[in-house]
């Protein structure tokens, strides 16, 4: 586990920059998509920062990547979400193609830092097995 806090995180910095963003994008939603694309989209890219800072806060490596996958698959529901509201004139080109670079970034870093916690997984397992005499 991490021995910072969440918030000296990188990937939650950037995470809390997308929600901004995608308030920022479904404020110019239709009334009629406010429980509907609006909320999902929002409420996706809430997800993807909660997460990690929850598993960041869990008591093993092993919770903290498994947070890690849930925050990833929240971030594909907000891509596929954006190409919806994109698809549907909500929102133009351009911050289609802005919070997508966002999640792409974002993407990246959470497999990156899934792939650190799985090497220290890997290196403290590896402390642990027993020293086999090899000439016996």
């Amino acid at each position: 586990m991490l021995q910072r806090g969440y918030k000296d995180l990188q990937v939650w910095q950037k995470s809390m920059d997308f929600v901004d963003a995608v308030y920022i994008a479904t404020k110019s939603f239709p009334k009629d998509e406010v429980y509907g694309l609006t909320s999902q989209l929002r409420r996706s890219a809430v997800s993807v920062a909660s997460n990690i800072a929850e598993g960041s806060s869990r008591g093993s490596t092993r919770e903290f990547i498994r947070f890690i996958e849930i925050s990833y698959g929240s971030l594909a529901e907000a891509e596929t979400q954006i190409y919806i509201a994109n698809r549907q004139k909500y929102i133009v080109d351009e911050i289609t193609n802005k919070l997508l670079e966002q999640a792409g970034e974002i993407g990246r870093m959470l497999n990156g830092l899934s792939g650190s916690l799985n090497k220290k997984i890997e290196t403290t397992l590896t402390d642990r097995r027993p020293l086999v005499a090899e000439n016996y």
